[in-house]
């Protein structure tokens, strides 16, 4: 095809300058105008976007929340509303806007890949923008936004040809991934260019405060000094703060947080139950074996860790079994060979595990549908077995699965199934508010992973309480994990806000 300067309008002006025809048509003019005229956006505060949107009502904090990060962060924020107060929408909102003002002509979304339809959908549907689902053939410059997955995007050759791109806005969803400034993943982002960016995430610290620091560098580098002076300033190590209410008012010019109390929404209530157990006799004999391996060091000098088989001990038979086995498969000295063999042929023996039958308890008696959150597939599948021999039907739920079968999953525990059995991984970006009871069967070291499952029931349109069970055994590791779990909610609430009960009730009754 060829394009080539068009001169009619040089004709045209002659001719009617030689036969005084008239110069344009009044109506045409007006008509022309008034386009012109409503097109135009008159003022920059406030947001346009609303009216171009019938298919979607925001709420009010979610209006807020776009304009704040337009008006005064400049586009570069870290969404940080609790779990379930519509992040999307609130990034949508915002995208929408810098598209109707023509500041943003072409974004990149991020997310995990469980995640990249759900954003096709609300982008397509609610907001009307025209966002495509990134494949491996496709050629960037011929779209305007796209959404892909953070593994895809940040491997060759895709990386390179994203590193081409000049986006004007880049949305990154999960963003507390990026908490390591020493991985992949933050680095592939640290060097995209970007006008205006967006961090969603409802965790912004997850352990220690420094995760804070390297999420807003992505933001702003430099707008809490460098990696020392920060670390000199705020922190004496990882869980301890000075001043917290300076640092809090440099944090809240990049990020904006609403909880659920702030929205005006009447939302339902957590009921919040930390549950101790007791071992068995039994139990207890094969844990204390367990802790006596620290004497042959020779077993740990890999990849073995003492925690990693006290937790799994404190999870199920079948967890600690995997590795206790790779412990032996891997052990050169005969004296150590016969220790482990010895603990597993005890650990086989094994006939009662306290804390699968405190989940059957609590389900008995919630007569409702459960979630349980377990760290180990082995202990995954073996509550699964468990429950089918006390008549209760279950199913999985796991990153290992495909979206298909997630989906599919899903499904049958909302139509079928009274209990879903669910890994970390595969607890990521589920809405499951018909179910009510929440059983953390491991607890993880990070208070944030329990927000998060927990978000999957207690969300927008939660019309029930919730109750969430956390279980954890006496005298074990687990004692140790509640304890760094109220440390590193310390530090949240310090920096960044108030939490809901998360492990409140059980601090009550110590």
């Amino acid at each position: 095809m060829i394009i080539e300067r068009s001169s009619e309008w040089k004709e045209g002006f002659i001719e009617r300058l030689d036969k005084l025809e008239t110069w344009d048509n009044w109506s045409l003019y007006n008509m022309s105008y008034d386009v012109v005229k409503t097109n135009l956006i008159t003022e920059f505060t406030g947001l346009q976007s609303p009216k171009y949107l019938p298919n979607l009502t925001p709420l009010r904090h979610q209006l807020e929340v776009a304009e704040t990060v337009i008006e005064r962060m400049n586009g570069k924020a870290i969404l940080a509303d609790e779990v379930g107060l519509g992040k999307t929408i609130e990034a949508g909102l915002i995208l929408k806007e810098y598209l109707i003002r023509g500041l943003v002509k072409k974004a990149l979304i991020l997310a995990p890949a469980s995640l990249t339809n759900q954003w096709i959908d609300e982008l397509n549907q609610k907001f009307y923008i025209p966002a495509i689902s990134y494949k491996k053939n496709y050629v960037l410059d011929d779209y305007t936004v796209v959404v892909m997955s953070m593994d895809m995007a940040k491997k060759s050759p895709h990386k390179e040809v994203i590193y081409d791109q000049n986006y004007d806005m880049i949305i990154i969803d999960e963003a507390h991934k990026l908490k390591n400034h020493k991985t992949k993943n933050y680095e592939f982002v640290q060097n995209l260019k970007k006008k205006f960016c967006l961090l969603l995430t409802a965790t912004p610290i997850q352990n220690n405060v420094l995760e804070l620091f390297h999420l807003i560098s992505l933001l702003k580098p430099g707008h809490l000094g460098n990696i020392e002076s920060f670390q000199s300033s705020f922190s004496t190590n990882n869980h301890s703060l000075d001043q917290d209410e300076y640092l809090k008012e440099l944090v809240n010019q990049v990020m904006v947080r609403n909880r659920r109390q702030d929205t005006g929404i009447e939302w339902t209530n957590r009921r919040v139950l930390t549950i101790p157990i007791q071992f068995t006799k039994e139990e207890k004999e094969v844990y204390e074996l367990i802790l006596d391996l620290k004497n042959y060091s020779t077993v740990f000098s890999g990849s073995f860790s003492m925690i990693t088989l006290q937790k799994e001990m404190c999870s199920s038979k079948e967890a600690t079994y995997l590795t206790l086995n790779k412990m032996r498969q891997k052990c050169v000295d005969p004296d150590e060979i016969a220790y482990v063999e010895g603990i597993i042929q005890k650990l086989m023996t094994l006939e009662i595990n306290s804390k699968a039958e405190k989940v059957f308890d609590i389900i008995s008696n919630a007569n409702d549908k459960v979630i349980i959150f377990t760290e180990y597939r082995a202990s995954q599948a073996y509550l699964q077995w468990y429950l089918y021999s006390k008549g209760i039907s279950s199913v999985l739920f796991n990153g290992k699965f495909k979206k298909n079968k997630r989906d599919w999953m899903k499904q049958l525990f909302k139509d079928q199934a009274q209990v879903l059995i669910a890994t970390e991984s595969g607890g990521e970006g589920i809405n499951l508010q018909f179910c009510h009871h929440v059983i953390n069967y491991d607890l993880p070291w990070n208070p944030m992973k329990l927000e998060q499952r927990i978000g999957r029931v207690h969300r927008l349109g939660q019309e029930h309480d919730v109750h969430i069970y956390n279980l954890a055994i006496d005298n074990t590791i687990e004692k140790s994990i509640l304890d760094m779990l109220y440390v590193k909610i310390g530090v949240f609430e310090k920096v960044v806000g108030e939490l809901d009960d998360i492990l409140s009730a059980y601090k009550k009754s110590m």
